[in-house]
C-alpha cells in the first residue's frame, strides 16, 4: 500500500486534528518532558490509526450499500482487507510500545484503549448512543495525555474527557444526519434514524452545552488563566456557529462547513492552553 492510499484509508489529516486532544491532558497535568511529548504522539498516531483501520474493516460491507461510503478504498477493491489489518496491528503495537515507554499505568490502559478502537463501530449495530460512545473513545485521549505525566488518576482530566466526549457526540449527531434514511432501511441504530432530524438536532444541541460546561469546571478546577478562557470562549462561539449551521435547509453543504469550521475547535483550545500553562 503506497502512502497516498495509507493516507485516505485512515484519514491521516483527521489524525492532526486529535494530537491536540491528548496534549490538552498533558499540559492540564502541567507539560511533562520532550519525550513525554514524543511518546504521547507516537501512541495517538497508533490509537487514531488502529481506530481507522477497525472502521474501515468491520464497516466494509455496510460502506459498499451506502452511496456515501461506496467509494471508500476497501469497497472498491484498491486495498485489501490482508493489509488493512497489517495497518491495524502494527498501529496498535505502536500504541501499546508507546504508553509502556510513558509509564506502567499507561502501558496496561492500552490493552483497553484497543478494545475500545475496536469494539466502536460494532455499537451502532445495538444502541443509538453509539455517536457517545465514539465520544468516550476520544475521551481517552486528553485522560491519557495527563496519565502520561502523572502515572495516577485524577478528577480533573475527566472532566477534560467529558468535554470531549460530548462535543465529539454531537458532533456525529450531526454528521449522522447524512445517513439517517440509510440507516433505518440498514437496521443500523443512530440518533437521527431513530428520533428525525429535530429530535438530532436537540440532542446534538445538548451535548454541545455539555461540553462548553465541562470546559468551564476544567478551567476553574485548576484556576486558569486569561489566555485558557479567550481560548474556550473561541470554542464556544464555534460551537454556536456549528449549531446554527446545522439549521441550514442545505444539510450537505451545511455538514461541510460544520466539519470545516470544527477543525480549529482542538487547535485554538490547545494554543490558549498552551499559553496559559507553558508561556504565561
Amino acid at each position: 500500500m503506497d502512502f497516498k492510499k495509507f493516507s485516505k484509508l485512515v484519514l491521516i489529516e483527521q489524525t492532526f486534528f486529535a494530537l491536540p486532544f491528548a496534549y490538552l491532558g498533558v499540559l492540564f497535568a502541567g507539560g511533562g518532558t520532550v519525550l513525554t511529548w514524543v511518546w504521547v504522539t507516537l501512541a495517538m498516531i497508533g490509537a487514531r490509526t488502529a481506530g481507522m483501520s477497525f472502521n474501515r474493516l468491520i464497516d466494509a460491507d455496510i460502506d459498499a450499500k451506502n452511496p456515501r461510503t461506496s467509494d471508500r478504498l476497501l469497497p472498491r477493491g484498491e486495498v485489501t482487507r490482508t493489509q488493512v489489518w497489517t495497518v491495524a496491528l502494527l498501529s496498535s503495537a505502536l500504541l501499546v510500545f508507546s504508553s509502556f515507554m510513558l509509564n506502567e499505568l499507561c502501558f496496561y490502559l492500552s490493552f483497553a484503549a484497543i478494545a475500545l478502537l475496536f469494539s466502536y463501530s460494532w455499537f451502532k449495530h445495538f444502541s443509538a448512543t453509539s455517536h457517545f460512545y465514539l465520544g468516550f473513545v476520544e475521551a481517552a485521549a486528553p485522560i491519557g495525555g495527563y496519565l502520561a505525566v502523572t502515572g495516577e488518576f485524577h478528577f480533573v482530566p475527566f472532566v477534560l474527557g467529558f468535554a470531549i466526549m460530548t462535543w465529539i457526540g454531537g458532533l456525529d449527531i450531526v454528521y449522522a444526519l447524512q445517513d439517517k434514511d440509510f440507516d433505518s432501511e440498514a437496521g443500523l441504530y443512530s440518533i437521527p434514524a431513530k428520533f428525525g432530524e429535530s429530535g438530532a438536532l436537540l440532542f446534538s444541541a445538548g451535548a454541545y452545552v455539555l461540553a462548553s460546561a465541562a470546559l468551564i469546571t476544567a478551567g476553574i478546577l485548576t484556576t486558569r488563566g486569561t489566555a485558557y478562557w479567550v481560548a474556550a470562549g473561541c470554542v464556544m462561539l464555534i460551537f454556536f456557529h456549528q449549531q446554527r449551521l446545522a439549521r441550514n435547509d442545505d444539510l450537505s453543504a451545511s455538514v461541510r462547513e460544520f466539519f470545516r469550521v470544527n477543525m480549529f475547535i482542538s487547535p485554538v483550545l490547545f494554543l490558549g492552553t498552551f499559553i496559559d500553562v507553558l508561556w504565561m
